[in-house]
């Protein structure tokens, strides 16, 4: 795994580069599609940088990781067995597709909202949801909604805790998005079912 370390650095370094923007809004793109490593390591770096510029962080990461998510739909629409299976692959989905597939032609809102939120490569759901060919709106929905509330809290987090949060947010990111998703996933079960 020392290349993924590599990469991670790599990415991190970008926060103190005159690039910073251009890079942060490449990496939600490609994040969203492909690339293996969170953008969320890049957008806690810039906002601990410039805390007053978090909020306009999270924009641009939100926007482009949602555009990421579309290049991966049309992935999964048109380019599965060229592309999209290697990426599954890479990612250690292949055993899951069939379930996932299923999940998404049942449940296509919620199976996004939730990759959306959480560490679950999010990559692998929209390419999924591209080749079982889901509900458009729906995906386009879950990923604006799931991919705002995911980048702009963390940004919110940064913005008002400073560097006390880094550490925090480090150690615990995945219990942290993991339980976000699961009460927001509840709430609108809860919301479906009384109304």
């Amino acid at each position: 795994m020392k290349w993924l370390r590599k990469l991670y650095d790599w990415v991190l370094h970008w926060a103190e580069t005159p690039y910073a923007v251009p890079a942060l809004i490449t990496l939600a793109f490609a994040e969203s599609s492909f690339f293996p490593i969170p953008v969320d390591v890049l957008l806690i770096a810039m906002a601990l940088s410039f805390p007053r510029n978090s909020f306009r962080y999270a924009a641009y990461t939100a926007t482009f990781s949602v555009l990421g998510g579309v290049a991966g739909y049309i992935i999964g629409y048109y380019f599965m067995q060229y592309m999209g299976n290697t990426i599954i692959d890479f990612y250690g989905y292949a055993n899951q597709y069939e379930s996932l597939a299923k999940t998404f032609q049942e449940h296509n809102f919620i199976a996004i909202l939730v990759a959306a939120l959480t560490p679950i490569p999010y990559k692998v759901f929209t390419i999924t949801a591209g080749a079982t060919n889901a509900n458009f709106v729906e995906f386009m929905t879950a990923s604006i909604l799931g991919r705002s509330l995911r980048f702009f809290a963390v940004s919110a987090l940064i913005y008002y805790f400073g560097e006390r949060i880094r550490d925090f947010i480090d150690r615990y990111f995945n219990i942290l998005s993991i339980t976000f998703a699961i009460l927001l996933v509840g709430g609108f079960v809860l919301i479906k079912y009384l109304f």
